[in-house]
């Protein structure tokens, strides 16, 4: 059954789980438990603000995904799952942040139920919303049963995205870019920093056309001066000056798909250095663009860029982009390969990052990125029409 909230077709829906079971199976698994959000709503479609309590998809090898957590948030699993009513299990808010019982005792109960008690069951333990003590509990209720680390098992599932999830994906590009051109055509001297934050977070929930815009899996960074050399700083209610660089790190949502889009305004003349800084960090961009391709690894376009800050003298550390996709906070990211030298993925058609080679410095930071797609033939292809440069506002 496929309810009429539901984002995807049924069709979908069975692609990734019979992709989960593989690589269950190949993990020797006969059971997993999900806790985080952007997983248990790719396989299910539940989608709620309620990953602040215990919360999971079970899924096995046979029949359909099975989601638990709080009794009130089983009805909004109700409204969002495709999953049937039976698959729907809530428990009582008396688990609630107790001192005296633990949610992980209901979810044993369950498994227990389903059969489970002696069987290896995967769990995300390198997971924000999956906590020490909700694995300590589960462990001793369940000691029959071996609980098996399968961190990423299911983010690794997601990587190549379908072509339902590309077209969402392309509308939160749409509204990336109006988030983006907002920031920009709004910044100016004086302008408090979070009435400009504001506004951009209008432009985003009010979406393109049809197209409504969800909340993003990160806050608006939108650093200014000596705030910007920092990669991830939010806003205050500075004005703003002349004389200095914000960089914008923003990204449209649409049903929690996201396109991350960066670019930076300097209010003035900016300096030499940053003109030159601009000139390699797009030069690097359209290098690692190039070589963004099937059948290259994510370490490619890494070296491309590299390579460029290498011929200008830029000192670069870190890694310059990863997945993105669905996404819950607090990261749009989806935690799996990632843009950088020693990284080895092969990319796919299908394939989506934020290629992220953003530069930060002694006294400035310059952030020009894009959200790319891999084809099946020639460079990826940016989802966001921005022009790519540092914008000069005199």
């Amino acid at each position: 059954m496929t309810p009429q909230n539901a984002p995807f077709s049924q069709a979908e829906y069975d692609r990734r789980i019979a992709l989960t079971r593989a690589a269950m199976a190949k993990a020797g698994l006969d059971a997993i438990f999900v806790t985080d959000p952007s997983n248990q709503a790719w396989l299910t479609g539940y989608d709620g603000w309620s990953f602040y309590v215990h919360q999971g998809v079970i899924l096995t090898m046979e029949g359909e995904p099975h989601w638990w957590g709080r009794h009130m948030d089983s009805l909004g699993a109700l409204r969002t799952c495709w999953i049937a009513p039976p698959s729907i299990h809530g428990y009582a808010d008396s688990y609630v942040q107790s001192t005296v019982r633990h949610p992980m005792q209901d979810l044993a109960r369950i498994l227990r139920d389903m059969g489970l008690e002696q069987a290896r069951v995967g769990v995300e333990m390198e997971n924000y919303y999956y906590s020490a003590k909700a694995h300590a509990v589960l462990g001793s209720e369940l000691s029959k049963a071996t609980l098996v680390d399968a961190t990423a098992l299911v983010n690794w599932q997601r990587l190549v995205k379908s072509a339902e999830e590309i077209v969402f994906i392309r509308k939160a590009a749409a509204i990336s870019e109006r988030i983006v051109r907002t920031a920009i055509d709004l910044s100016r001297p004086g302008l408090r920093k979070n009435e400009l934050v504001a506004e951009i977070s209008r432009a985003g929930l009010i979406g393109v056309g049809e197209d409504w815009g969800d909340y993003p899996a990160i806050v608006p960074l939108t650093p200014s001066g000596m705030d910007a050399t920092a990669a991830h700083l939010t806003w205050n209610g500075a004005p703003m000056k002349a004389g200095e660089a914000t960089f914008f790190e923003l990204s449209g949502c649409y049903r929690r798909y996201h396109a991350p889009l960066c670019r930076t305004v300097y209010l003035g003349q900016p300096p030499a250095e940053m003109r030159r800084a601009e000139e390699a960090q797009i030069e690097g961009i359209e290098a690692g663009l190039a070589a963004a391709r099937a059948g290259n690894q994510t370490r490619d376009i890494a070296q491309a860029f590299m390579d460029v800050l290498k011929k200008y003298g830029i000192h670069r550390e870190g890694r310059m982009g990863y997945p993105i996709g669905l996404s819950y906070p607090p990261d749009w990211g989806e935690r799996t390969a990632s843009i950088r030298t020693e990284d080895e993925t092969v990319l796919q058609p299908g394939m989506v990052f934020h290629f992220m080679p953003a530069l930060w410095m002694d006294s400035w930071g310059l952030e020009t990125t894009e959200t790319i797609l891999i084809g099946d033939t020639g460079p990826a292809q940016a989802l966001c029409q921005v022009e790519r440069k540092l914008f000069v506002k005199e």
